[in-house]
């Protein structure tokens, strides 16, 4: 008889519809502005006043846009929804064992008092305590970091028996103890237990604070290695479940300037080592440090899926999604993330699933290891793939599906932690395929996924809310992401004919999206300086050519509009999230393509800055209240201020031209152009010229952007004309 299915798949048909009818009639539409754009310039005389150099810039970015949404548009192709049945799980003795991966890299980025929030909320999942470990990666070495993950251990055997016994699902105690909404609060003495247990999270709290100005948040890219399973010294008698703690392991691996150590991944390539070794879980939880779990049934959730019967053999992990408890109401920076978790994933869902998103995914151990792993493979190539760790090897032929083994013996533990710091050597993976094929946490092509996104958040963070950190994070991430589609992994070279065509576009969409800084700069500042010499880039306003460009600037409109609002979006979301295009297409993407080109040609070395997740009480307030935060270096200012100079200056000349020698119908493009621009970016025009408070653009870099936009328009007509 066949088990009941533990999961199911919604298609929403209306919304599929809609998709592909949209994606059929703007491609029509850019498939003919594509044959005006070359029929205009090689048979129309009057298009023969524009020069070849504007003609190409334009054109290319045209192209550019239009191959950028045809891969975008494989994400609407077939969305889906899933919804689980945990009751049909087996029972908890059944249950595979889950190991938890969590990331720290600068304590005074990332508070030790956050990061043991994470900590304690993994250790707090409904999960068989015995069959659960904790694994804490901190790349700084910190003494502080250390000292907060014992005393999280020691509040943890308060916290944990109290959240199993309640049935709490936000695990983590500064998010439960900052809300009025009580689990179960109708448990005879629960009121009471929980009033004590806030008692000592406050002791907790003031612990950590004090020890942070005796101990001091010091961070060091030169330290060994550290490595130590948490209270395992201390020994516990557990007379019931709801006693039993989860295995917490610290781990520090081994940092030197000389050897390179590949950041995050770096990092988790260590602990896939020391928890191979250690527990050997058959399955990972990877956690960014303030990513905390908002609901406690994560993982059983996941586990509706990775024991399918149907699809476990080739499920990689599953991906929920990114949220966080810190958005505004309009969101002016586009914190939530809305388009990538709430249309890209479902899309790509219905497809083979999502990209591996960073975080707040479960894992299968197995699909990181790769074609090396294989039964058939000899020792010396094992060890080529994998180092020369023996214990390690061992572990790849087997994977734990037992308890956690209690370790009583001491001489066992001094070996065991010897073997693992040996895996954190910043040598081991000299000379071997790891990181490469072994162990890829960048792309999984040969595997499948699935988007878990329930109704409760399975996971909370803090996102930035000010300008300069929401760019800076956007320059590394589209660093890494066109690094990506500049490699052998090239999405549309790498994997067509190892995954279907839609999925190439969308792994391609993905990686290429640093490239939106092309045609943005090019279209910012081209028909500009073409309108500011009386040159027409774009068709009449009476000429059936136009209605082709007008159909394809509303249909983009539209689309996205009809996105947010479906999703319960407003239009002041949809209008912030163009805006916030704009703004990182000029910055974050141009710069994470510069110095992805710099790499590739080794001019750069690869550097990472954690994104600081510290909040100034001013720079909130602000964000909360949707007013815009231009504190931010004059690298990230400069190009925003110099392309509101520009077009402002392009708008009020073509304005006044048309008005007074006429030609309107010719120039109308341009100035409806510049001034769309204009008026989706007027928090700048507002940060120049209205504001004079601290969150106000500085004249500095006003002053600065002036020169820069006299130097374009300088050179433009140097080169152009």
């Amino acid at each position: 008889m066949e088990a009941f299915p533990l999961h199911q798949i919604a298609v929403d048909k209306l919304l599929v519809y809609i998709n592909r009818s949209h994606t059929f009639i703007h491609s029509a539409v850019l498939i003919c502005m594509i044959v005006y754009r070359v029929s205009s310039f090689l048979f129309n005389k009057d298009s023969q006043a524009i020069p070849l150099i504007p003609w190409l810039l334009i054109f290319s970015s045209e192209l550019l846009l239009g191959f950028i949404w045809l891969m975008k548009s494989a994400y609407n192709w077939r969305p889906i929804s899933r919804s689980v049945f945990l009751e049909r799980l087996p029972p908890d003795d059944d249950l595979p064992p889950i190991d938890v991966f969590i990331c720290t890299a600068d304590p005074v980025r990332e508070p030790p008092l956050k990061v043991m929030n994470t900590v304690l909320s993994s250790m707090a999942l409904d999960y068989p305590p015995g069959k659960l470990s904790v694994y804490l990666s901190d790349d700084a070495g910190s003494s502080l970091t250390l000292y907060a993950i014992h005393e999280a251990w020691d509040f943890g055997r308060l916290w944990i028996p109290f959240c199993r016994k309640y049935a709490i699902k936000n695990g983590c105690p500064e998010a439960y103890f900052s809300t009025t909404i009580e689990d179960h609060g109708n448990k005879i003495g629960f009121q009471e237990e929980r009033k004590n247990i806030e008692v000592e999270y406050e002791k907790f709290k003031e612990r950590l604070r004090i020890a942070g100005e005796s101990i001091g948040a010091k961070s060091s890219q030169d330290h060994p290695a550290m490595i130590e399973i948490i209270g395992s010294k201390d020994p516990v008698i557990a007379d019931s479940d709801n006693a039993k703690m989860p295995r917490v392991v610290y781990v520090s691996r081994e940092k030197r300037p000389s050897h390179p150590h590949n950041f995050k991944a770096g990092s988790l390539n260590v602990l896939l080592r020391v928890s191979g070794i250690i527990s050997n879980s058959p399955y990972i939880l990877v956690l960014d440090c303030d990513m905390y779990c908002n609901d406690s049934t994560s993982a059983r959730q996941a586990m509706c899926f990775h024991l399918d019967q149907k699809m476990r053999s080739s499920l990689a992990f599953v991906q929920f999604p990114q949220k966080f408890g810190n958005i505004s109401k309009n969101d002016i920076y586009d914190a939530a993330l809305r388009y990538i978790f709430v249309v890209m994933w479902p899309g790509m869902d219905g497809l083979r699933g999502p990209i591996l998103s960073g975080t707040c995914f479960y894992i299968k151990r197995e699909a990181l290891y790769g074609r090396s792993r294989e039964k058939d493979v000899d020792l010396v190539q094992l060890k080529q793939s994998f180092g020369p760790s023996n214990e390690f090897l061992r572990s790849l032929k087997r994977t734990s599906h037992s308890d956690n083994k209690v370790i009583d013996d001491q001489d066992s533990v001094t070996a065991l932690l010897q073997e693992t710091r040996f895996v954190g050597f910043p040598t081991y993976e000299t000379n071997t395929a790891w990181g490469k094929e072994a162990s890829n946490w960048r792309s999984q092509t040969g595997w499948s996924s699935v988007f878990c996104n329930p109704q409760r958040p399975a996971f909370l963070g803090s996102s930035p809310t000010n300008l300069s950190d929401t760019l800076i994070q956007g320059t590394r991430w589209n660093t890494g992401l066109l690094e990506v589609f500049l490699s052998r992994f090239c999405p549309i070279i790498y994997g067509l004919g190892r995954v279907p065509l839609l999925d190439c576009m969308c792994y391609a969409y993905f990686s290429a999206q640093p490239l939106y800084c092309f045609p943005v700069w090019c279209l910012a500042i081209v028909p500009q300086l073409c309108l500011l010499n009386g040159i027409p880039v774009y068709p009449r306003v009476s000429s059936p050519w136009f209605i082709l460009y007008s159909v394809a600037f509303l249909s983009t409109l539209g689309i996205h509009l009809w996105d947010v609002l479906r999703t319960g979006g407003t239009t002041r979301i949809w209008w912030n999230e163009w805006r916030v295009w704009m703004t990182k297409s000029v910055t974050a993407y141009f710069y994470g393509s510069l110095d992805a080109f710099l790499k590739l040609f080794g001019v750069k070395e690869a550097s990472f800055v954690p994104t600081n997740k510290v909040a100034d009480g001013e720079q909130v307030k602000r964000y909360q209240l949707g007013i815009y935060d231009f504190q931010a270096s004059t690298m990230l200012l400069a190009p925003l201020v110099t392309l509101v100079i520009l077009n402002t200056v392009s708008f009020i000349w073509g304005i006044g031209k048309s008005s007074l020698a006429g030609g309107w119908g010719e120039l109308f493009g341009q100035i409806f152009l510049s001034f769309f621009i204009l008026i989706v970016n007027y928090p700048i025009i507002e940060g120049m010229m209205l504001r004079k408070d601290k969150g106000r653009i500085p004249p500095s870099a006003t002053l600065f952007s002036l020169a820069c936009s006299f130097l374009i328009l300088l050179l433009g007509y140097t080169a152009f004309f």
